[in-house]
């Protein structure tokens, strides 16, 4: 490693590329999933109900691709190329969305161009997303774990600055225009994604030591002799064994449980891989005890996923039929709160990493474990706020200060808990496993997500005359009581996390 690299001080050129990469990405992720539940409301006439069940499904299937995705970079492709595959695949899915959005409502053809959208669009997302978060922490040196965490925050800004943007205009056209438009915009986001890698990767995304990075496939680049790269993987046996499980985990939760056959397959699938992992011949007992810790705070961070995920559903129902958008006058699109996340971890983000980073020279920096289980606690404050806020009669429309509160203090929850998540896994997992580990990350947001489209399902309609939603033997009959069990489970998960990180630190063996 040369000196320079040693020395460096800010962070390099490459941080900001990919931050430029995934803020049109996710400028086209946000643009769609702003207007996604309304689309399928008020443009295809599913039932809330129903429609919170697909969006369930679509995200939570988004974060379990990445798994594939992960592997094959890891194993053939490398970084780069499944980045930009990826990206061709998002962009034919807004494409063919915009399609659908096209057709008259009635037609068939409309419905088949939604599930084929949608597919491109989660395989697309599953050979983008592990690779290029991988790709952050390669820029750094292995010793470098605050500037790290200090990088992962910055990079979060900008999923979070395409993310805020993308409300103002998909939403807008979306909702004041025509659904199609807001589609066409997301597709062309994605391209321009896909330009802004292309042109400056080769220039700017290096390591320290000034070697281009994503080419080849990561296991090549593991620091692990050639002996003990022939143990690396699965034996034929575990293979046999660990499909086995999948198929039992995945019959078991739809025949027994009833879930719906995607819930099945994501709940199965979260079930048995990490584990799965942990059984590789080549992991020696500290890298275990690492990944063992990944895989415990795997289960919280569903917790939370199932929690804030209500932006993208119930909340957006909340926006769209119990809150007062008027503002001097002019009526705010419903689709604009889902940009309220995103701009204030646009301001908080720069505080945050600084505030890790004077933290760690100090000596006072909470171990990750602990910056999660505060994630948690925020988000529990966030809906015991608005649950308060509710009102028993539904003709009555709530402040727009309720919402705002609520995902303020959701911002300061993701802030300690989903951009140290990614640093942790990336500072954690041996190399030949970085990109296949963020994959089985990622799949814990994908059961939340899945998890988030049921509650959604349970939300308590004003305008419907059926039974009320029955939850856990609770009658869900009002809005209060729907927010407060978003609070039971994440104030939970927060305690139970906080007494278990000294722990976990251990387990972590010296690592942040």
């Amino acid at each position: 490693m040369s000196q320079t690299a040693i020395e460096q001080k800010g962070h390099p050129k490459g941080l900001y590329v990919l931050f430029a990469t995934e803020f049109w990405e996710r400028f086209s992720y946000y643009g769609m999933r702003a207007i996604f539940v309304l689309f399928m409301t008020k443009y295809l006439f599913f039932d809330k109900s129903y429609a919170s069940n697909i969006y369930g499904s679509y995200t939570g299937l988004v974060y379990l691709t990445p798994l594939i995705g992960g592997y094959v970079a890891d194993r053939y492709w490398g970084n780069r190329k499944s980045i930009f595959v990826g990206g061709l695949l998002m962009a034919l899915g807004q494409f063919i969305l915009f399609s659908c959005a096209s057709m008259p409502s009635t037609s068939g053809l409309s419905q088949t161009l939604l599930w084929t959208g949608l597919a491109f669009l989660i395989f697309g997302n599953g050979f983008f997303k592990p690779n290029i978060s991988t790709m952050v922490g390669q820029l750094y040196l292995d010793t470098e774990n605050s500037r790290k965490d200090g990088a992962y925050t910055i990079f979060y800004m900008g999923i979070n600055a395409g993310a805020f943007v993308a409300p103002l205009v998909c939403g807008y056209l979306g909702e004041n225009v025509d659904f199609k438009w807001g589609f066409l915009a997301a597709g062309i986001g994605m391209l321009v994604s896909l330009v802004i890698f292309y042109y400056t990767k080769d220039k700017y995304v290096i390591s320290p030591s000034g070697v281009q990075l994503g080419v080849s496939p990561n296991k090549s680049n593991d620091a692990v002799s050639t002996e003990d790269s022939s143990k690396t993987g699965f034996s034929n046996s575990q293979i046999i064994i660990l499909i086995a499980s999948i198929v039992a985990a995945i019959s078991l939760i739809h025949l027994v449980l009833k879930v719906d056959f995607w819930g099945s397959a994501i709940y199965g699938m979260t079930l048995c891989l990490p584990f799965a992992i942990l059984t590789d011949r080549s992991l020696t007992k500290i890298e275990k005890e690492r990944l063992t810790v990944v895989v415990i705070i795997m289960l919280f961070v569903v917790f939370f996923w199932m929690c804030f995920e209500q932006a993208g559903a119930s909340l957006t129902f909340f926006a769209d039929a119990q809150t007062d958008r008027k503002i001097f006058g002019w009526e705010m699109p419903a689709s604009y709160f889902q940009s309220f996340n995103a701009g204030y971890i646009v301001l908080l983000a720069p505080i945050f990493a600084l505030l890790w980073e004077k933290l760690a020279k100090k000596g006072f920096e909470p171990p990750a474990p602990m910056k999660q289980a505060m994630g948690l606690g925020f988000l529990a404050l966030g809906f015991l706020f608005i649950a308060f806020g509710t009102t028993g009669d539904p003709a009555v429309k709530v402040s727009i200060l309720w919402l705002s509160g609520l995902y303020f203090l959701h911002t300061v929850g993701e802030l300690c808990l989903s951009p140290i998540g990614l640093s942790m896994v990336n500072k954690l997992a041996p190399g030949r496993f970085t990109s296949l580990m963020m994959g089985i990350w990622f799949m814990a947001i994908a059961t939340g997500n899945k998890l988030a489209g049921t509650m959604s399902s349970l939300y308590p309609d004003p305008a419907s005359t059926g039974p009320k939603p029955v939850f856990l033997g609770i009658t869900i009959d009002n809005l209060h009581t729907y927010f407060m069990i978003f609070v039971g489970f994440s104030g939970v998960a927060a305690v139970i996390l906080f007494f278990l990180s000294r722990k976990l630190q251990k387990m972590m063996h010296g690592i942040k």
